[in-house]
């Protein structure tokens, strides 16, 4: 039953196209959550600029983005969808809260660590990423904020930033966010069984097709047992991809085919280019036509970004009150 009185907020930043990792872990979940409660979904392009250096590809990201989803079935009038760049607001707040936070929360950033290991260049953006991300989240008043497993510690930066905005200027101003977190689908392994990630390229994109996405299936990492071994479904990686798309029935078929032997990884991987196909075949052709009308698309997200603006300014203006921030107009 939905409850519009509490508020979900998510946001995806577009840094290339999605993968089914993205699907499972999040933009289903989105989707979902729009008939609970009073859902803000943005696209996080502010974000993307701590590494994308390409101004017309950043707006093209951003654009796939809401085609994506869009065509994987989210409403946008049973939600506000829009892109962050659209609410100036964010971006007023983020300042405040970094005013605020000290040195030594930022420097505990794991995600921020984990990026500068795997060779992103370090840039304040990156190192105060997460004081955007809060604002982001408490312009709205969430509530709820459905996140991966390796977005929770930002998610507590965020009720950290919360806390002391209104321990110092007033108890009300802020809400406290609770984590959404799905556990069982919060890590989509990729084919090479690490989580599915586009930085580890060994991520199925969601809408590839023909050669390209049986090229990754095929590409799944197995061990070397032969046909006529038996097999364990539950440390095979292609057990684990089918379990996100076959009917328990189907699985339990192909699990007894595993414990048997007789039956292959290949005879596997067949299976599960069969499920991609049959799960996403109709998202496919929804996209097809959602590229032909580029304007339809900018028109969605200039509504969202509408009334996304104005939730954000009724929370700003006692936020700037309370702080001494006067404006003039």
């Amino acid at each position: 039953m939905s409850d519009k009185t509490k508020t979900i907020l998510s946001g995806i930043t577009p840094s290339g196209r999605l993968h089914i990792g993205n699907y499972f872990g999040a933009i289903r979940q989105h989707i979902n959550m729009t008939q609970e409660g009073d859902a803000f979904y943005f696209i996080a392009n502010y974000h993307a600029l701590t590494s994308l250096r390409d101004g017309e590809l950043l707006e093209q990201y951003t654009l796939d983005i809401a085609m994506d989803y869009l065509a994987l079935g989210l409403d946008p009038e049973s939600c506000t969808f829009f892109a962050q760049s659209d609410v100036p607001q964010v971006t007023e707040l983020s300042w405040i809260l970094g005013t605020l936070c000290p040195v030594s929360l930022m420097e505990k950033g794991v995600a921020y660590k984990d990026k500068v290991a795997q060779g992103l260049q370090p840039n304040i953006g990156l190192f105060t990423y997460p004081i955007l991300q809060a604002a982001d989240i408490l312009i709205y008043h969430s509530d709820v904020v459905p996140v991966g497993a390796d977005q929770k510690q930002n998610l507590e930066f965020s009720r950290d930033l919360a806390q002391k905005l209104n321990n110092q200027f007033g108890e009300d101003l802020l809400k406290q966010p609770e984590p959404h977190i799905v556990e069982e689908v919060a890590v989509v392994p990729g084919i090479d069984g690490r989580k599915m990630s586009k930085s580890y390229n060994n991520h199925i994109l969601i809408f590839d097709e023909g050669k390209p996405l049986k090229k990754k299936v095929m590409s799944v990492v197995t061990d070397s047992a032969e046909l006529e071994d038996p097999k364990d479904p539950d440390t095979c990686n292609v057990f684990k991809l089918l379990k996100l798309f076959a009917t328990k029935e189907k699985l339990s078929d192909i699990a007894d085919k595993y414990r048997a032997g007789g039956y292959g990884y290949g005879h596997a991987k067949k299976e599960l280019l069969g499920e991609i196909n049959d799960y996403f075949g109709e998202a496919r052709e929804r996209r097809k036509e959602l590229e032909k009308s580029p304007d339809t698309i900018r028109d969605i997200l200039k509504e969202g970004g509408r009334k996304a603006r104005a939730r954000a300014e009724s929370v700003m203006e006692p936020i700037r009150k309370a702080t001494g921030i006067i404006r003039t107009h």
